[in-house]
């Protein structure tokens, strides 16, 4: 535990350390430190340590998180809308109900994360590594995935509408009951992904890797579902 006055010269020093190209002040580390419901909102927080903190309901709205670690951190229902986190490492973290609405995650490190019923509409999630994340009942609406790392990730009624998963790496992820209806998915790995009750309708998979007829029969499929040249059989045959 830290005092408030504690947290926030620990915070001014930071400031100081990224306002003076880290000549001053010193990079600060909130590492397993409980900062549960701390308002962060806005603040310029660039490579901050917060691994293993506890930040459940914390409010980082808007805030500058590029490259910050929080691996392992417990930030059950935090605030990240509209933040840059461009990099930064989650991987472990348990974000359960967190919610990232139209924040930057391009390239971030989120192996392993806890994300059952987060929210990541219109999040930026271009090249970010979430093999083996647990993502049920997620909100991914219009989400950009693309060449997104999902290996093994489980996404059960998740929904993916209108998302961006253009050379996304799906193989082994888990998709039963999730709503994929306008997704982009051209040139995604589907290889051994789980689609039992998964809705593409009007989904676009040419040129998708992977997949096959088998998958296919245990989706739902319409007349603007698009599919590889070599599953056009398969699409007929659906509807």
């Amino acid at each position: 535990m830290l005092s408030p006055d504690e947290i926030e010269q620990m915070l001014a020093l930071h400031r100081l350390y990224l306002d003076t190209e880290y000549h001053e002040g010193h990079r600060a580390n909130f590492a397993s430190v409980d900062l549960t419901g701390r308002d962060f909102s806005g603040l310029n927080l660039r490579g901050i340590k917060m691994d293993r903190a506890v930040l459940r309901g914390a409010d980082f709205t808007g805030a500058h998180l590029q490259s910050a670690n929080f691996i392992g951190a417990m930030l059950q229902e935090a605030r990240f809308d509209k933040a840059d986190l461009s990099r930064a490492r989650l991987s472990g973290a348990n974000l359960v109900s967190a919610s990232f609405e139209d924040a930057r995650l391009a390239k971030a490190e989120m192996e392993f994360a806890v994300m059952a019923n987060a929210v990541l509409r219109g999040a930026c999630l271009r090249e970010a590594d979430m093999s083996g994340a647990l993502l049920d009942f997620g909100a991914l609406t219009r989400a950009d995935l693309r060449k997104a790392n999902l290996r093994g990730a489980v996404l059960r009624d998740a929904r993916l509408d209108e998302a961006d998963l253009q050379g996304a790496r799906l193989g082994g992820a888990f998709l039963a009951g999730a709503s994929l209806r306008e997704a982009d998915l051209r040139g995604a790995y589907l290889r051994l992904a789980r689609l039992e009750g998964a809705d593409l309708s009007d989904a676009n998979l040419e040129d998708a890797e992977g997949l096959t007829p088998a998958q296919l029969d245990r989706a739902h499929l319409n007349t603007g579902t698009r599919l590889p040249e070599s599953l056009k059989g398969t699409e007929n045959a659906k509807r």
